[in-house]
């Protein structure tokens, strides 16, 4: 059985973890508490995708026993000249040697969202004030919210787990 440690102990992340691990190899997913290293609310592709890396690396410090990593962050980004701003979410898994990355969903918010985003505040206390709801980030999370619950956060970040896995899971890389 191998051992995954995840670099949060949001049970959202965890159970996106378990499911991709689940499916490669029989795993012991464990949610371990770590600094992202980078701000409340990522803003930008390269500030998200550097908190999904110190995640992964600081999960694999604080569990030594694990076989890797993982590190999961959402964060917000403009896509170029395209219009609003987008929530997007990425992953990392390291097995101590090597560090693969993967993308999930991307999706815009709504302008008044992106407004407040822009201004400061932080996505999932921006949606629990809207919707009156907390802990939004803890269950269906934005992408169930803006998806009408087509996809929620867990089904969401399962496929940025699934893409920084892959690396480790194929003889192809």
């Amino acid at each position: 059985m191998e051992r995954v440690a995840v670099g949060s102990t949001n049970p959202v992340k965890v159970r996106a973890t378990e499911r991709v691990a689940d499916e490669l190899f029989e795993a012991d997913v464990t949610g371990v508490a770590v600094d992202s290293g980078v701000s409340e609310q990522p803003t930008g592709r390269a500030e998200t995708v550097t908190g999904a890396e110190n995640r992964a690396a600081r999960a694999l410090e604080a569990a030594p026993e694990a076989a890797y990593g993982v590190g999961i962050e959402g964060g917000v980004a403009d896509l170029d000249d395209r219009p609003g701003l987008y929530l997007i979410m990425w992953a990392a898994v390291s097995d101590g040697e090597r560090l693969e990355r993967g993308g999930g969903a991307s999706l815009r918010l709504p302008d008044d969202v992106a407004a407040r985003i822009r201004s400061g505040e932080e996505l999932g206390p921006v949606l629990d004030d809207l919707l009156d709801t907390e802990g939004l980030k803890e269950r269906a999370g934005a992408a169930g919210v803006l998806t009408d619950g087509a996809i929620d956060r867990e089904s969401a970040l399962v496929h940025a787990v699934a893409c920084a896995f892959g690396p480790f899971a194929t003889d192809l890389y």
